[in-house]
């Protein structure tokens, strides 16, 4: 009888083993430095890698920074000190984290930049949105508003842009007016909202309507930025429809806007597969493996890995949100998290 306990007691064990691998094969615990928790990006990422990590074998803790470049600085020494598996860091501040970044890469952990892309010192891994791209997808989305608007490719476009120190909001602005470029009968206004305050975006195109009551078409670098510039519009008496709008990442705000009639295009920063990207990769970042450059399929996104000379480099594209699609679960806007696996990338 004994034995026969032992038998079903040992088959029993080997069973949960087989059934729980996390807990069994747990490869060690990631950091995620966030720079803050007041956008739905920021929170949204923090759930995205927490499940995608977990997906292939990771623990992960998140400490945030409240926009203080001190206070990340002071948790990327205390995280050194812990020497966890990786570090993923999303920058408050480029220039001042760059020590720690060194430090931490001196002690042996590596570093993996997460939408934030640093250029003046190597890091592990990056992933981010291929935002020149984004310029382009917005530039071909304001072409066809004009034409349908005007006839042809011709108007005034007002572009509101972030703060000018933050190059995701340069890079925007670079792929959108190089493709621009080809339509000469398009004015294009560019200002920029600094610190990427809505209120600076509503003061912004509250003035440009008054000196230019002929825009066409308000591009706002980010939908929190579109929120303040329908406020001013309203305030102008003005309604859905009458000015054509448009903005990048892809926020909750951007798409009830579209629902409600006043954007007309929210182009999306692809957060959730930025961060399936993260784990995708993280076996290669952590034993210190080669990360070879080609295209990488990351969530049914064609992404490409670069070598750079800051470390590999993986770009994902963006897409257009439009009144059709904007209900679709797979942007991030919609809160929905993607029930897709991610596996490691031998």
């Amino acid at each position: 009888m004994k034995r026969i306990l032992l038998a079903v007691f040992g088959i029993l064990a080997l069973a949960v083993a087989t059934l729980t691998p996390a807990f069994a094969q747990s490869k060690g615990t990631v950091y995620y430095l966030v720079p803050t928790l007041l956008d739905e990006f920021q929170t949204g990422s923090v759930t995205a890698l927490e499940l995608f990590l977990k997906q292939v074998g990771y623990d992960i803790k998140t400490l945030n920074a409240d926009n203080k470049t001190d206070a990340q600085q002071s948790q990327m020494n205390d995280v050194i000190a812990l020497k966890p598996a990786a570090i993923i860091l999303a920058a408050v501040d480029f220039n001042a984290l760059k020590p720690s970044i060194e430090a931490a890469r001196a002690a042996g952990i590596p570093v993996v930049e997460f939408d934030r892309q640093i250029t003046s010192t190597p890091s592990d891994f990056t992933s981010v949105a291929g935002t020149v791209e984004i310029g382009h997808i917005a530039a071909d989305q304001a072409e066809k508003l004009l034409k349908a608007k005007n006839g042809s490719v011709k108007g005034k476009v007002l572009q509101v842009l972030g703060d000018p120190g933050d190059p995701y909001t340069l890079d925007i602005q670079k792929g959108f007016e190089e493709k621009m470029k080809a339509f000469p009968d398009v004015k294009i206004i560019s200002l920029p909202a600094m610190q990427w305050e809505a209120s600076n975006a509503g003061t912004i195109v509250a003035d440009q309507m008054l000196a230019n009551p002929d825009i066409d078409l308000i591009f706002s670098h980010a939908a929190h930025l579109s929120v303040a510039a329908v406020a001013s519009l309203e305030a102008a008496g003005k309604k859905p429809g009458d000015v054509m709008l448009m903005s990048s990442n892809g926020a909750p705000v951007g798409l009830d806007l579209i629902r409600k009639g006043w954007l007309n295009v929210e182009v999306e920063q692809p957060l959730y597969a930025q961060a399936a990207a993260v784990a995708m990769f993280m076996d290669k970042v952590v034993k210190k493996q080669e990360i070879k450059p080609g295209d990488y399929d990351v969530l049914g996104l064609k992404s490409v890995v670069t070598k750079e000379a800051w470390g590999p480099n993986i770009k994902i594209p963006g897409a257009a949100i439009t009144k059709e699609n904007v209900d679709n679960p797979a942007f991030w806007g919609n809160q929905k998290p993607p029930t897709d696996t991610v596996k490691s990338v031998e």
